[in-house]
């Protein structure tokens, strides 16, 4: 993951965590999110994160997954939380990650960001705790 042309994240295999923060979400949302990011059996084998010590997670906050296009030509995007509500809980979530011993890399919260990934398999989830 870039900002500015600078690598600021990256990790080699593992899982990319497009992350986004609502209005209801707090805390325990946080850990058990990053809970189920870590458990949750993905990789080759039927393994997880936590089963395969060189995994690591790529923890890339993503407000516009809570965008709206239903209406008009603009999406909205009233669901996500605001970066003062959303960013600490983002943080958290990587807190709890690195606490369970995951390897964790992170973009720059609200920043510009290129992100490159590899989706082998391919296999997309869309997880709501």
């Amino acid at each position: 993951m870039r900002v500015d042309g600078a690598v600021v994240g990256a990790i080699g295999s593992g899982l990319v965590a497009l992350v986004a923060a609502t209005h209801s979400d707090g805390p325990e949302q946080a850990r058990t999110m990053a809970r189920k990011i870590h458990e949750l059996r993905l990789l080759r084998g039927e393994r997880s994160v936590a089963d395969s010590p060189s995994a690591g997670v790529l923890v890339v906050s993503q407000f516009t997954l809570y965008g709206d296009g239903r209406r008009g030509r603009r999406p909205t995007w009233l669901a996500a939380a605001p970066g003062p509500v959303a960013e600490p809980l983002i943080d958290l979530l990587v807190s709890e990650l690195r606490g369970r011993g995951a390897t964790v890399a992170t973009g720059v919260f609200g920043a510009d960001m290129q992100v490159e990934l590899v989706n082998d398999g391919p296999v997309t989830l869309l997880l709501d705790i």
